[in-house]
């Protein structure tokens, strides 16, 4: 079977409740939800919290919450796959065990069904452990640059100062949309980040990581251009 898992814990300091706070008239994991549900990709959508409100929420919209997130997986420092990798155990234990489980974030209100399952599709035809959603930098990472402590400026690679731009290689970036990936792979913890994953690309105008007042300020101006467009 195929298990998408929602990690939705309700400690959020910078954002207050930025998991079920309304954006584009819905709470921000219905949108997640929703996309999910519109893939047609998955037996089951979890979503894992420790919090009983965004657990009501997230029933309200579709999905099941069918365990409470365990408290030593619900701290500040606690990264994505031992969440996603409990909640693979856990349906593993309680049902049938799954064959691929994608990893949904539950701020990520522009994520689109019909990427889901080009995520699945490339996990199937790569052999990859993952397939994960990325974009590119607008902007060529090798001309970066530095401020000093003295408040001076400095390039990162300054051996690239006078390559022109369209001869620089493209760089890509985690879109912070989703992550596909072997049951096997998460169980076992595997990195995400390596040359046994692919990537997924989205355009850059769908791509908002939401971590701040201000970032939810641009995501609300994208989501409404979005909406607008004909």
């Amino acid at each position: 079977m195929r298990l998408a898992v929602i990690p939705a814990r309700g400690g959020s300091k910078r954002i207050p409740r930025k998991n079920i706070k309304a954006f584009g008239g819905l709470p921000m994991i219905a949108w997640s939800i929703r996309a999910a549900l519109q893939s047609q990709c998955f037996d089951r959508i979890i979503v894992s919290t420790d919090d009983s409100e965004i657990a009501q929420v997230a029933q309200a919209h579709g999905a099941e919450v069918p365990f409470v997130r365990p408290l030593e997986l619900s701290d500040d420092h606690t990264g994505t796959i031992p969440v996603i990798a409990h909640a693979t155990q856990w349906q593993a234990d309680h049902g049938t065990p799954t064959t691929q489980v994608c990893c949904i974030y539950a701020t990520a209100p522009f994520v689109q069904a019909q990427d889901l399952q080009r995520g699945l599709e490339l996990l199937q035809s790569s052999g990859a452990n993952y397939a994960f959603s990325v974009t590119s930098y607008a902007f060529p990472i090798q001309r970066a640059v530095r401020i000093t402590p003295d408040q001076r400026v400095e390039m990162f690679q300054p051996d690239q100062f006078s390559t022109r731009s369209q001869d620089l290689e493209e760089a890509w970036h985690d879109a912070g949309q989703f992550y596909w990936g072997q049951a096997t792979a998460w169980l076992a913890q595997k990195p995400i980040f390596t040359q046994q994953a692919t990537g997924v690309p989205l355009p850059r105008h769908r791509v908002q990581d939401i971590d701040t007042p201000e970032d939810w300020t641009r995501a609300e101006w994208m989501f409404k251009a979005l909406q607008e467009q004909p």
